[in-house]
């Protein structure tokens, strides 16, 4: 992938009291791409995530985005951040109260000038793409867990964002509905402008159906990082462990 280098991470610090998460973790996120973060349980991978829409602040290093540095900006500045980056979270993070066309217009209401006409095409527009056509009234509760993970989708996609982070997307799906999600992620990045994604996973062979490249978090920094094909013919023994399932014992 050598596409153009849409956002930078180099050398975050993170502690939380006296356990180190991040010791130096530098890697750059490039056009076009989905990038697949792999770590063990407590290695910091959704700090990561986190960390480049402010909601978490490094001890020290520099995350570069549109020339300037999440990690030193204000509440008000993260404002504007947080609109060109998409979050997915694991639940889907729906509002329950409120019906899936309600959801999905909470941030062109808040963040656009768009009129209800407008609001209205670009909902159907969303939901005709993660194929819920006629789910507008529904209540979140009505949904089952792959449908409330792809309202979420495109919940986070639906102001067009620069970058769009997912938070271990698949977890909890069954395998029609992982392969669904999948499908989904591909088809936003082939239509998306100017944008990649992070996708945080335990589920390597997910991650190894639509990243382009892969990065491997290991004792507080990226260990490995490179494309998909190279990380599977690694001769790294730790990489062939990962891959290989091995980090739930403790790698």
């Amino acid at each position: 992938m050598s596409g153009e280098t849409i956002l930078s991470m180099q050398g975050i610090h993170k502690s939380f009291g006296p356990k180190k998460v991040h010791q130096g973790v530098s890697f750059d996120l490039h056009d076009g791409e989905i990038l697949a973060l792999f770590g063990g349980s407590g290695t910091g991978k959704s700090v990561i995530l986190r960390s480049l829409i402010g909601l978490e602040k490094p001890d020290a290093g520099i995350i570069m985005f549109e020339g300037r540095d999440i990690a030193q900006l204000g509440e008000d500045d993260l404002i504007d951040v947080r609109k060109k980056i998409g979050y997915v979270f694991q639940n889907g993070a729906l509002f329950d109260s409120m019906t899936v066309e309600d959801n999905l217009a909470y941030p062109l209401i808040e963040h656009t000038d768009l009129t209800n006409e407008k609001i209205h095409a670009r909902i159907a527009e969303m939901l005709d793409l993660i194929g819920l056509k006629g789910s507008e009234k529904l209540l979140p509760a009505s949904l089952s867990g792959g449908m409330q993970k792809r309202v979420g989708a495109a919940r986070a996609i639906i102001l067009e964002p620069k970058i769009i982070l997912y938070d271990e997307p698949t977890a909890g799906l069954d395998p029609f509905n992982t392969h669904r999600l999948l499908e989904l992620m591909k088809l936003i990045q082939r239509t998306g402008k100017k944008n990649g994604a992070i996708f945080v996973t335990h589920d390597i062979p997910s991650a190894f159906q639509v990243a382009d490249r892969v990065a491997i978090l290991y004792n507080g920094k990226i260990h490995a990082i490179d494309t998909t094909e190279n990380i599977k013919a690694s001769k790294d023994p730790f990489v062939q462990a990962f891959i290989a399932g091995e980090e739930t014992r403790g790698l």
